[in-house]
């Protein structure tokens, strides 16, 4: 899998961010990638060390769709959130100064 394809997204989130103070980020992966696969292409990435990962699969919600509302099912997901070294951040979960 190419590496450019397994993170989709950062998820920033009130919660997320928050998490992010903590050094813990989150972001939105491809569903077949694996935790050494996301550990290596963000640590490529990012120039940053990966102490932990944790991945959870997001299923997707059912809605009725249309005239006839027929069922509908949306796509699954997968999450993940990585721990980094101490000290060390990634440049996306900033946030502005506050005044």
């Amino acid at each position: 899998m190419i590496s450019a394809n397994i993170i989709k997204k950062p998820i920033n989130t009130e919660k997320s961010l928050q998490d992010a103070n903590r050094g813990i980020f989150t972001f939105e992966v491809d569903k077949e990638a694996h935790k050494v696969q996301i550990k290596k292409t963000i640590e490529n990435l990012f120039k940053v060390h990966v102490i932990k990962i944790t991945s959870a699969t997001i299923k997707g919600k059912k809605r009725l769709v249309g005239k006839k509302r027929l069922p509908v099912k949306g796509a699954d997901r997968k999450k993940v959130w990585v721990k980094l070294k101490a000290g060390e951040k990634i440049d996306l979960f900033e946030l502005g100064e506050k005044k």
